[in-house]
This record gives structure tokens, C-alpha cells and sequence, in this order.
């Protein structure tokens, strides 16, 4: 697949949110930024977060809704910049609010109920004044936090924990009714669907699983998990480590593509345009936001703006 890149030079960019004006916004990992990039690829910072922002979506409010993992160490290896172990300055994963037009930055949670969030990665607006999102954990030297599903009124008000526990949670969206909410897994490479019942609560199914998910797909070889977004058919675009490209996943997991990208660290995928075939990917590993014709229209998400 053809892409064009239309920024480089950025620190471990995730989270893109394509805008109505042909922006981009996306985080930048790395810089604990919230960029935007222009249609004529200027690049504006609109907050400085902190800590290591990881996933954006835009709320009903126009604010910008941030999951932060709280900081990574870093490593350049092979001239490409990847993630390592808890950041040293680490105080906490969250999740926050960002005003767009302010940069300023406000967290909304830090903890479920007793349970402090270890390292918050990816998230997805409901129709309904919530937020699904995952908490991948943090990894140290010798150990590494199990981590979860959780659901939060976008107002503050409200948390809870849907699953757990997972083996590092990434990726995260909603079927085109609202009512399958998916969750990709980073180092088992596998893709995972909840029925939803109701606003922030989960029909689980009798399964090994100890969280109750219903497997759609698992992947061969060494390959590993990013973030993902939907097509408007309901097809999962997950974003694929190692094997650098997206994965494009049926409902039913029976059919499986893979779109290779020119970067073994390709970490998000977003959808945009008027007709929602131009796909914006982040390529984490060397720093771009690159963009590709893509053959179906990705689903258009809640109040995204």
C-alpha cells in the first residue's frame, strides 16, 4: 500500500484523531505532547501533558480525552526509538481532559475504586457520555502490572472495572451498533470481543478466558498488538508490531489481510475525509504520520469533531 507521509520528525506519535478541517491531532509519546498537524503539515503543540500520553479521542464537549501510561524509558535500536520500562519521574497512569483551545490539561482519574491505573493506553467514546479504555500496566525490570478494561463517565463522576485481568490491553473500539466492544491484546496478539449490555456493563461469556471475552482472532509467529480502529462494514484495523502494518480483522475472525507498512513500530490507525477512506497511521518507530487510500470507509466515531 502507498503512503504519504505528512510529518516527521516526531517523538513516538500515537492517538491520531483525524478533524473536520483535515488536522490531524495525535500524542506524542516520547515529548508527553498533544500535537496538531495541519493539512499543509504545520505542527502545533496544544499541550504539554506530560508523563506519556498514549491514546486521544475528541468528547461531545470538543475536549480532547487523553489516556496517559505515565512515562516510558527509551531506546534508540536500530535507528528506531522504542518504549522500555517505568519512567523514572512515573507518578501515575490517568486519564485526562485537555482544552484544545487553552492546552489546558486536567486528570480525571487516577484509580478505580482502590485500584490505582498503572498505565492507561487506549480509548473509545460511547454514544452515551462514557469512555471504554484500557490499562496495559507498566513494566519493570523484573516484573510487569496484569491489566484491564475500564468504563468512565466522561464528566468524572463515575468508574469501573469491566475486565481483568488481561494480558496487556491495547487497542480498543466499538462495533458500528455500539453493541461489541473489542480490545487487542499486545503480546499475545490476540483480538478480543465483549458483548455490551448497557452503557459500562459487559455480557461475559463462559470461557477460559478469566475475563470473560470471546476470541476473535489470534495471529501466528512472533507479531504483537497495537492500537486498532473500525471500518464502517465492521471490520478491526488493529495496528501490528514486528510485522509493521495493519491487520484488518472480520467480526467472526475469519477473515484476516494484512496491509504492510514501512515501519516495524506502527502503532495507530485513524479514519478520515469526506467519504472516511483516507487512513492516517502512525509510525511510531521513525517519528511519522503517514496517510493511505484505503479501500473501505472507517466508521465515523461519536462526536469526534
Amino acid at each position: 500500500m502507498e503512503v504519504r507521509t505528512l510529518a516527521e520528525g516526531l517523538l513516538f506519535p500515537e492517538g491520531p484523531v483525524a478533524l473536520a478541517d483535515g488536522s490531524v491531532i495525535l500524542v506524542e509519546i516520547a515529548a508527553g505532547a498533544l500535537t496538531r498537524i495541519a493539512a499543509d503539515g504545520t505542527r502545533t503543540v496544544v499541550a504539554q501533558t506530560g508523563g506519556g500520553p498514549n491514546g486521544a479521542a475528541i468528547g461531545p464537549d470538543g475536549k480532547c480525552y487523553i489516556a496517559n501510561n505515565g512515562g516510558f524509558e527509551w531506546a534508540m535500536v536500530g535507528g528506531l526509538r522504542r518504549p522500555t520500562v517505568q519512567a523514572r519521574d512515573y507518578v501515575s497512569g490517568r486519564i485526562e481532559r485537555v482544552d484544545l483551545h487553552t492546552g489546558a490539561t486536567e486528570w480525571l482519574y487516577r484509580a478505580c475504586g482502590d485500584h490505582r491505573l498503572k498505565g492507561p493506553n487506549d480509548l473509545v467514546i460511547d454514544a452515551h457520555g462514557g469512555v471504554y479504555f484500557t490499562d496495559l500496566g507498566k513494566g519493570r525490570a523484573r516484573d510487569w502490572d496484569r491489566g484491564g478494561v475500564y468504563y468512565a463517565r466522561l464528566d468524572g463522576s463515575a468508574i469501573v472495572e469491566l475486565a481483568y485481568p488481561m494480558v496487556t490491553p491495547n487497542g480498543i473500539g466499538l462495533s458500528p451498533d455500539g453493541n461489541t466492544l473489542y480490545v487487542a491484546e499486545t503480546e499475545a496478539a490476540r483480538l478480543w470481543a465483549f458483548a455490551i449490555e448497557a452503557p459500562g456493563i459487559l455480557k461475559k461469556q463462559e470461557s477460559p478466558a478469566p475475563h470473560g471475552g470471546r476470541l476473535v482472532a489470534g495471529m501466528g509467529g512472533y507479531q504483537r498488538f497495537d492500537s486498532l480502529a473500525v471500518q464502517a462494514d465492521g471490520r478491526i484495523c488493529v495496528a501490528t508490531l514486528v510485522n509493521g502494518g495493519i491487520t484488518v480483522i472480520s467480526p467472526d475472525g475469519r477473515h484476516i489481510e494484512h496491509h504492510k507498512m514501512p515501519d516495524p513500530i506502527t502503532t495507530n490507525i485513524c479514519f478520515g475525509g469526506a467519504d472516511m477512506k483516507t487512513a492516517y497511521i502512525t509510525l511510531a518507530g521513525t517519528g511519522k504520520l503517514v496517510a493511505a487510500d484505503w479501500p473501505s470507509p472507517g466508521l465515523k466515531l461519536n462526536q469526534a469533531r
